[in-house]
């Protein structure tokens, strides 16, 4: 039993995982506060497109 805690302690496939995960995570969280920052300028520029769109139509 002693042997097991023993290899399991030395063993880092747990922590590199754990480090992609973390990194992931904040690769995530950055690009939803980007999007977030983002999201209404796109908003108006798409409703100006689509107002300028209508206008040229009639």
């Amino acid at each position: 039993m002693t042997k097991l805690f023993a290899k399991l302690r030395k063993s880092e496939k747990g922590a590199t995982a754990i480090e992609y995960g973390l990194i992931a995570a904040l690769i995530s969280i950055a690009g939803i506060a980007g999007m977030k920052a983002i999201g209404p300028q796109l908003q108006t520029t798409f409703s100006s497109v689509g107002t300028e769109l209508t206008n040229a139509n009639t």
